[in-house]
């Protein structure tokens, strides 16, 4: 059963975390794939020089006015689909990126939009390997990246402009948001990724340790010649 929409009709910074361990399911002619999430980024609407929605409505983002539970997909560098979880009261634009996840289910497809092998999973080896004098680095296990960054995760749940408007929490409907295993830890916070303004607000949250977390890389200006 998809996520109650009272879930996610409160304050993005409070609901954000909630999401972290919730599954994504998506259903296509090719099949399912379901993901859990590992990290999220909040945006606040006009309060957030971030978000979108920060200069008012657009039909761009007009998704993002409510009601919660709908899904936010926009075009990013001309060459990625990027996707958001719509929260908060209708009227008050807020969204959570998610930006990070595991496969949990239907890997060989996500592997395939990926481009990556159809081979067995490797374990990943946390102690190194010593063949001698020499010690090598210890293997990483190769379904780590299938989702890790929030262009991957629309990759490999197949998830484009068509997405836009889709309700989550629909039973029928072919992308779900799932309570799934949840994460009752604490989160890690830290500086939003790539963001030109306000990129000081701690408003991405991770499960601490998840290897399929994304790397941080803050905002570079592009230099003209």
């Amino acid at each position: 059963m998809p996520v109650r929409r009272s879930v996610l009709d409160g304050p993005v910074l409070e609901v954000a975390p909630k999401l972290l361990g919730m599954l994504v399911s998506s259903t296509t002619d090719e099949g399912t794939v379901v993901a859990r999430l590992t990290e999220v980024e909040a945006y606040d609407g006009p309060n957030d020089p971030g978000s979108h929605a920060y200069r008012g409505e657009t039909p761009r983002n007009a998704i993002m006015f409510g009601p919660p539970g709908f899904l936010y997909v926009y075009f990013t560098y001309g060459m990625h689909f990027c996707m958001n979880v719509v929260v908060g009261p209708p009227g008050k634009p807020s969204a959570v990126l998610l930006r990070a996840g595991e496969i949990v289910e239907g890997v060989e497809l996500a592997r395939a939009r990926r481009g990556q092998p159809a081979v067995e999973k490797v374990a990943f080896n946390q102690a190194a390997v010593r063949q001698g004098p020499v010690a090598k680095r210890p293997k990483a296990d190769p379904d780590r990246d299938l989702a890790r960054g929030p262009a991957r995760l629309c990759v490999a749940l197949g998830i484009r402009g068509e997405g836009n408007g889709t309700d989550l929490l629909a039973k029928d409907s072919p992308i779900q948001l799932l309570p799934g295993p949840g994460f009752d830890g604490e989160p890690s916070t830290g500086p939003r990724v790539g963001l030109r303004e306000a990129a000081d607000r701690a408003w991405r949250f991770w499960i601490p340790g998840d290897p399929t977390v994304s790397p941080y890389r803050p905002h570079v200006p592009k230099r003209r010649a």
